[in-house]
């Protein structure tokens, strides 16, 4: 395969597993090329086309040194300046994947973060009650990512001629998919029921064996989970802390995320909302495993580093 063959593939398998399913999101993609095709020709200059394409802003192809045939791929969960010179020192490595975004990608990371209002709204909040607590939530996440050096690791991969990709969303979806899934499967009745079901999960016996295991943040063991909502799990980060209250009132009982901030976690227990953390560069290895082997079914070696546990499904 290509690096366009890949990121191809990525973008289709992210769409696979999108909540809105392809559908909803064919028809968001629509959307923005009606818009588009309305735009003035200085408009158009300025805008990203490849969000026509692409449903994912964070998930991108951002340096191609040579689209060559990829036999060797060397992948991470954090990709930095210190990684593209690991993959220096290893040889041989045809195309370096991170899973946190950067760049074009990292820029552009409050794009993806309307996938949780609809993924909300499946669960029963208001469309309208999403987008309202939404916007404030994207607003501050797009002023936060402004002032951070998107394209140091970039330039690393150019000055070192390495051709580099990351994909977040579309491998957040596949690791969302996958235990929404299997939860709906097993329907736990109680936390610590949940809890188990998580543990059976290789990445996160993997993490458990260094602390870093899925934990109840809010709520018991012995709490009943009630309707078990996963749309903190993909959609860029963290959403609006003031939406725990209207989860509450859709009937959601618990929210199983990768990670919760405090302010989050001081509004969910005010709305005595169970939380489930299942861990963050556990889950994040979930679904970059899923992604990975697909890749491994073409013949492509994965060589995996910085914090990515790597668990073949094949």
């Amino acid at each position: 395969m290509t690096i366009q063959g890949i990121y191809q593939l990525a973008i289709n398998k992210g769409i696979e597993a999108d909540f809105r399913g392809r559908e909803g999101v064919e028809k968001l993609l629509l959307r923005k090329k009606d818009k588009f095709a309305k735009l003035s020709q200085e408009s158009k200059a300025e805008f990203d086309e490849d969000t026509l394409i692409n449903p994912y802003s964070d998930s991108r192809t951002l340096h191609v040194a040579e689209d060559k045939e990829i036999k060797r791929v060397l992948v991470g969960i954090d990709i930095e300046p210190a990684e593209i010179l690991l993959a220096k020192e290893l040889g041989n490595i045809d195309l370096i994947i991170s899973h946190h975004p950067l760049g074009k990608a990292l820029a552009n990371l409050s794009g993806v973060m309307e996938l949780q209002c609809d993924a909300l709204n499946k669960y029963g909040v208001p469309i309208n009650i999403a987008e309202g607590l939404m916007k404030e939530r994207i607003s501050e996440v797009a002023r936060g990512v402004n002032r951070v050096n998107h394209q140091r690791t970039v330039d690393a991969a150019r000055l070192l001629g390495f051709n580099l990709m990351c994909l977040h969303t579309v491998c957040d979806n596949l690791a969302a998919k996958f235990l929404k899934d299997k939860i709906e499967k097993e329907n736990p009745e109680r936390i610590e029921d949940l809890l188990r079901l998580l543990k059976e999960i290789p990445e996160y016996q993997e993490a458990m064996k260094i602390g870093a295991g899925p934990k109840t943040f809010n709520g018991s063991e012995e709490s009943r989970c009630g309707k078990i909502a996963l749309t903190e799990l993909t959609g860029g980060t963290e959403g609006s802390p003031k939406l725990y209250e209207e989860m509450v009132q859709a009937g959601i009982g618990t929210t199983v995320a990768m990670h919760i901030s405090e302010e989050h976690l001081k509004e969910a227990q005010v709305s005595n909302l169970n939380v489930v953390i299942a861990g963050h560069i556990s889950s994040d290895s979930l679904g970059v495993n899923l992604f990975l082997d697909e890749l491994e079914k073409q013949g492509i070696e994965i060589i995996a580093c910085s914090g990515l546990t790597r668990i073949s499904r094949n």
